[in-house]
């Protein structure tokens, strides 16, 4: 499933859906589905299990964010074109090609072993 799909208009549990990467499952992911969940995106916690997958973004910030995230952005066949480690109130540069963006507590794609080029997938 492209991370791209419309999706219902409810919010999905992080037991829910799963981060795919070839047929192997990385973490439980939410996704917002509301405009208002979307922008609050992971605001106000102070952890976050799994990660979040946000569609249609093409930058994030960590402005108030409690905690460091590593980020990778995808393209619109969900392959990972940049990844990096965005620290508390800081903002990422947009990347014109990105069509979703997963968010993850830091360190968390390091023990995934995510890499660029690699193919995600969300499955409900």
């Amino acid at each position: 499933m492209n991370p791209r799909d419309p999706k219902p208009a409810v919010a999905q549990e992080p037991s829910g859906a799963w981060l795919v990467r070839e047929g192997k499952v990385l973490a439980s992911i939410e996704i917002p589905a509301t405009r208002k969940a979307r922008a609050r995106g992971l605001l106000g916690r102070t952890e976050v299990e799994g990660a979040m997958l946000l569609r249609g973004v093409r930058s994030v910030h960590t402005l108030g964010q409690r905690f460091h995230l590593d980020v990778a952005l995808l393209d619109e066949e969900g392959v990972v074109i940049k990844m990096l480690r965005l620290k508390r109130n800081r903002m990422s540069a947009p990347v014109m090609r990105a069509r979703a963006v997963i968010e993850a507590e830091a360190g968390a794609f390091g023990q995934w072993g995510l890499q660029i080029g690699d193919v995600l997938e969300i499955r409900e």
